[in-house]
């Protein structure tokens, strides 16, 4: 399947005489007065965003992680074998980030989104006047982009809060301080380009593998989705559960998307290579249930996820020179799946803690994502092409779910989503036996269970955190898959560190504080 890449753009401009010849003329960009001027331009402005701003946040370092690893690392639900050298997942679990000790990290995220949405800006000024587009192709690029600034300032707003909303492209010195605007200010204008993106016929309604790996209604739709539930949770707690119904229940009845299901023998008995997340596993992707993804091709962009897929002390009998459990499940994660029950944390399923050598021995290790795990690349090629799900069918049937039950009660309907993916992982058990498990559930007890599921279905698409700033509720896990629910402030994470109001959103970096004097620090962060 051909790969979609950010086209990077580079010209040289030299019309220099001898009269003027002091004047600065770019050499390694073009001038905005050259672009947009035919359709190729515009789609190089929109293919830009696939890899630039919040995408960065995916990419994967060895060492670190990726940076959206940061707020599981907060929750102290994973670790990092090398975080002895990476401070900055040190802070997170102890709780130490502040403005100063942040502030290159942090800044990091704040610059590569804006980076991101003053792109979008350009794409979404210039997109209508450009020669050459019909307007059908202006629309589908309009809604790529805005689907793009949306999704930037959707990870900026719950990370920092408010922040400054710019909608125009940078093309003078004027109104260069931007204050932060309102949480509820930015929300309006991630869902109005949401909805924008969700019209009918600016965006097709197919899988994106249909769609050349472009982005597509469903994409917009499950981001929207996903954005109408965290609005109607802390700190807005604006009440769009409805909305959210309506966005998931829409892609939920288009029928492009499915969960993959367990392949059993004539017996009926499972395959466990043939489980629906090994399946995962091993597609590059899941048309049916991987909504929207992270591209990696192999020799243009390597997937780095592999590498996590073992501790260190593995990498002398595998192909990579260097492993890192990045994402390694502390106890009390693994505490969250039932044993007995749940496939899910069953050897080889979600995470692994041996591999069988090819003289038939076996090596055991501390238990890392299985999920990650490319044979080709770990055994053979160290370079991997597999991509990355961001947004999938799971979190949809989960939002459709809570939404519904928040705003409708506890139906028939919101059981049945309940109940597909959590009858996915308890293998053992029928559908009916799982349905009437929750029913004559109050609300209150329901949505508790669609957290619980959320927690062990989601944690390799690092939700936890932004659901714990959500519901403000913190997964308190124990032996045998139970898990209750506290207060977030005040509560303890498994490295000892205890939570703090402040800690529900993160320090604006300093650098930016020294930047722009119109910025003011998040409150806790100003000692």
């Amino acid at each position: 399947m051909k790969k979609l890449l950010a086209i990077i753009f580079s010209a040289g401009v030299l019309t220099t005489s001898c009269s003027d010849f002091l004047t600065e003329i770019p050499k390694d960009e073009i001038s905005p007065s050259q672009f947009f001027q035919n359709p190729d331009h515009a789609y190089n402005s929109v293919n830009a965003l696939y890899r630039s701003g919040v995408t960065s946040l995916f990419g994967a370092s060895v060492y670190a992680g990726s940076r959206l690893m940061f707020g599981p690392y907060m929750s102290g639900f994973v670790d990092n074998d090398y975080k002895g050298q990476e401070v900055h997942v040190q802070h997170a679990q102890q709780l130490t980030l502040n403005a100063i000790n942040m502030s290159g990290y942090l800044g990091g995220f704040w610059r590569d989104m804006y980076l991101g949405i003053s792109r979008a800006n350009n794409a979404i000024k210039y997109i209508p006047t450009t020669p050459g587009l019909s307007e059908q192709e202006a629309n589908k690029l309009l809604a790529e982009a805005r689907f793009f600034r949306a999704m930037n300032y959707y990870y900026l707003v719950r990370i920092f809060g408010g922040v400054p909303l710019i909608t125009e492209p940078y093309e003078n010195l004027e109104n260069l301080y931007v204050e932060r605007s309102p949480v509820a200010n930015v929300y309006a204008l991630i869902v109005e380009d949401l909805q924008f993106a969700t019209q009918a016929n600016n965006l097709p309604n197919s899988t994106m593998g249909d769609n050349g790996n472009r982005i597509t209604q469903g994409a917009a739709r499950a981001l929207l989705a996903e954005v109408y539930l965290t609005m109607s949770g802390y700190p807005l707690q604006a009440d769009h559960y409805a909305d959210a119904a309506r966005e998931a229940r829409t892609l939920i009845n288009d029928g492009l998307y499915s969960l993959t299901q367990h392949d059993r023998n004539a017996q009926g008995a499972l395959i466990p290579t043939g489980s629906a997340y090994n399946k995962a596993r091993l597609a590059d992707n899941l048309q049916n249930e991987h909504i929207y993804y992270f591209e990696y091709t192999v020799g243009i962009a390597n997937s780095g996820y592999t590498q996590f897929a073992f501790p260190v002390s593995m990498a002398p009998e595998l192909a990579y020179a260097i492993f890192n459990n990045a994402y390694r499940p502390t106890p009390a994660l693994l505490r969250a799946y039932d044993p007995a029950m749940d496939l899910r944390i069953q050897e080889k399923q979600y995470f692994h803690s041996s591999l069988t050598r090819a003289n038939g021995t076996v090596a055991n290790f501390d238990t890392a994502p299985h999920i990650w795990f490319d044979e080709e690349a770990s055994l053979e090629t160290a370079t991997s092409g597999k991509d990355l799900p961001i947004l999938t069918y799971s979190n949809v049937l989960l939002i459709a779910a809570e939404a519904i039950a928040r705003s409708e009660g506890v139906t028939a309907e919101a059981i049945d989503y309940l109940a597909q993916v959590r009858g996915r992982a308890y293998w053992q058990q029928t559908s009916l036996q799982i349905k009437t498990s929750l029913t004559g559930l109050s609300t209150e007890q329901f949505v508790a269970e669609v957290w619980k599921e959320r927690l062990r279905e989601l944690i390799f698409e690092f939700h936890i955190w932004f659901d714990i700033q959500r519901t403000r509720q913190f997964p308190v896990t124990a032996a045998g898959g139970q898990i209750t629910f506290a207060d977030v402030v005040g509560q303890r994470n498994s490295f000892g560190a205890t939570y703090a109001e402040r800690h529900l959103l993160f320090p604006l970096p300093d650098d930016e504080l020294q930047r722009n004097p119109a910025l003011e620090q998040n409150p806790g962060y100003t000692d």
